[in-house]
């Protein structure tokens, strides 16, 4: 098993640079690292990074995409065993809140790994997601220096095992409509749930559709037995695009400015004496 050279690993750790930096992730993950390389880049956020040889910054977010990746992957794996007989819905809204932005921060609080992740202050101000996206950053490193077995130990026996109750979050209501109106608000960004489309199931029972549209622009759709929860997982779907695709956050800023420009122009006509 991938453990079992951890007293020659403790044994070579004297000699080590950075000594202090392997402790403290033997205390986080449970193991420590064979290359720390790895471990430094998850938890280099991008507005302290350096230049790499090819131009390219050294920080953590494609570990963020791979970690992201691989956590989905286990989760389902860990639910799937935990809740025999449950269906793909259940599973599908349990593994959500498992990996939804509030409850990675919360680990990464709790677990000290927040206070490791090296930022400019003003970053560190401003972005509520970095806790999370280490987190990720931090499973893509184990990923890449034990392979997928020392992931599958770490948030089984280090997370799940000590700092979150499966059956607890399994029950947990959240409310990502009010999250993303939240944000929306926040940002100033113009929000419309729209009905899609009203289908039948099999059993005749009455099945919706909804979308999202942010400044104008289609986001992701979801589906329910009512409008509600229709809306409901096509906010959560939104809310995980948003996270990860940088092209329609940048669509939708241009378009809140142009329509923020648009209204100003419009009012300044409007008091404009002839």
């Amino acid at each position: 098993m991938f453990l079992k050279n951890n007293a020659i690993d403790r044994i070579r750790l004297s000699f080590r640079k950075d000594k202090e930096l392997y402790a403290a992730f033997r205390e986080i993950l449970g193991f420590y690292p064979h290359r720390i390389k790895f471990y430094k880049q998850a938890l280099m956020h991008k507005s302290a990074s350096s230049r790499g040889g090819k131009g390219t910054g050294e920080h953590n977010e494609r570990l963020e995409f791979l970690g992201d990746a691989i956590l989905e992957a286990i989760t389902s794996d860990l639910l799937y065993h935990q809740f025999d007989g449950k269906r793909e819905g259940f599973l599908t809204d349990t593994r959500s809140k498992l990996v939804q932005r509030d409850t990675l921060n919360r680990l990464s609080r709790e677990m000290g790994l927040d206070r490791l992740i090296r930022s400019s202050s003003h970053s560190n101000a401003h972005n509520s997601y970095m806790g999370g996206n280490a987190f990720e950053a931090l499973v893509g490193a184990i990923y890449l220096d034990r392979g997928y077995g020392a992931c599958m130990y770490f948030l089984r026996k280090r997370i799940i095992g000590q700092f979150l109750n499966l059956e607890k979050v399994a029950h947990k209501e959240v409310n990502f409509k009010s999250k993303l109106i939240e944000w929306t608000q926040k940002n100033r960004v113009q929000l419309e749930f729209r009905l899609v489309e009203e289908l039948r199931d099999n059993h005749s029972s009455p099945v919706f559709v909804s979308r999202v549209v942010l400044e104008g622009l289609d986001c992701e759709t979801g589906r329910g037995y009512s409008k509600k929860e229709s809306h409901q997982q096509a906010a959560l779907a939104t809310l995980k695009q948003l996270r990860s695709d940088k092209e329609l956050l940048k669509a939708i800023f241009k378009a809140q400015a142009e329509r923020t420009i648009a209204s100003e122009e419009a009012e300044a006509v409007d008091v404009d004496p002839e």
